[in-house]
């Protein structure tokens, strides 16, 4: 049984925890950290059984009993944090991005090799049943030599623009997930990314200096090409398609449902909407990504996702967000430079 303790009782911190609780029988939460702890939120955990709440995310660390630490707080608390968790010796699981500095995320990389515990990413989209299938697909040599990857992922609303203004930008927080996707069906880095990109969705997003809707190409090690195209707004729901093709043939995946009942009549043929937005549709790979933690702890062996995994897709995205702003290709080597 792996003992461990939840830093941030937000949205994605709660969502862990449901998935834990449900169904990881393999770890136990002991302690829920959140700086904003109020009543609600400790009557909340208490329902879930967790036996401890705090304000201070160092009374987990501090704490021999708690084996690892789930990091669920604001963005520019991930690198920090990790740091500390990991000189403590504990295990990590960190949210997405690490951060949206390279060097930052370098001293994480620093203190794993200072202190070998287990560090993992969470871009939970690896565990989903659908993009896995394809994945196997491609791994089996289904498709033959990879030639195009095209990946669409679009939100069903916009986020608030004081959201946006935080966030670090589309491509740090929303394609971070497809740029993680394209290296996880191509089996290889990036070389190169270009970016159009406009604001047509909500103009409060462009005052707030991003953009909402663009299609991004990248050229791959292994010589494929690969397409992104984001929306932050389709009014039929959270859309999230992968499709690889091949010198064999083709593989590729839709959108899940509540159910796959198609209604044919004379008014035509219809079917139900894409489930609603991420919650709807990642919970079980929420959980499977945790489930893939706690047994890399179990058993002494590689997380699936490691620190060097959370570094790719930011550096990606800053090469996408510098693409934009110098409207030409930008090498990832640029970036690293």
């Amino acid at each position: 049984m792996v003992t461990v303790g939840i830093i941030g009782a937000g949205r994605i911190g709660r969502v862990h925890t449901q998935s834990i609780r449900t169904q990881v029988p393999e770890a136990v939460i002991k302690t829920i950290a959140d700086p904003f702890m109020n009543e609600k939120t400790e009557a909340w955990a208490k329902e879930n059984g967790i036996a401890n709440v705090t304000t201070n995310y160092k009374d987990i660390l501090n704490d021999p009993e708690i084996d690892a630490v789930l990091i669920c707080s604001s963005t520019d608390t991930h690198s920090p944090i990790s740091v500390e968790a990991i000189k403590a010796g504990k295990h990590v699981f960190c949210e997405k991005p690490i951060d949206h500095d390279i060097t930052k995320i370098q001293e994480v990389i620093t203190a794993l090799n200072e202190n070998p515990v287990k560090y993992q990413v969470g871009f939970n989209r690896r565990f989903d049943h659908n993009f896995q299938a394809v994945k196997k697909a491609v791994d089996a040599g289904k498709i033959g030599e990879k030639h195009i990857i095209k990946i669409t992922s679009r939100d069903p609303e916009p986020p608030a623009p004081e959201y946006v203004k935080v966030s670090g930008g589309i491509f740090l927080d929303m394609t971070i997930h497809d740029f993680d996707m394209v290296r996880y069906l191509a089996g290889c880095d990036a070389t190169e990314v270009y970016v159009a990109a406009a604001n047509l969705v909500d103009p409060a997003i462009g005052e707030a200096g991003d953009v909402d809707t663009a299609i991004i190409t990248l050229e791959m090690e292994d010589g494929s090409l690969a397409v992104i195209d984001n929306s932050r707004k389709a009014v039929y729901g959270y859309d999230q398609r992968a499709e690889v093709f091949g010198s064999k043939g083709m593989v590729s995946t839709g959108n899940d449902s509540a159910t796959k009942a198609v209604i044919a009549n004379e008014e035509g043929i219809t079917s139900e909407k894409p489930l609603y937005f991420f919650l709807e549709r990642y919970m079980d790979a929420y959980a499977n990504e945790v489930k893939a933690f706690i047994h890399a702890i179990e058993t002494d062996t590689d997380t699936p996702l490691g620190v060097d995994d959370g570094l790719k897709p930011v550096l990606m995205g800053l090469a996408a967000k510098k693409s934009l702003e110098e409207h030409r290709p930008v090498k990832i080597s640029e970036v690293l430079a």
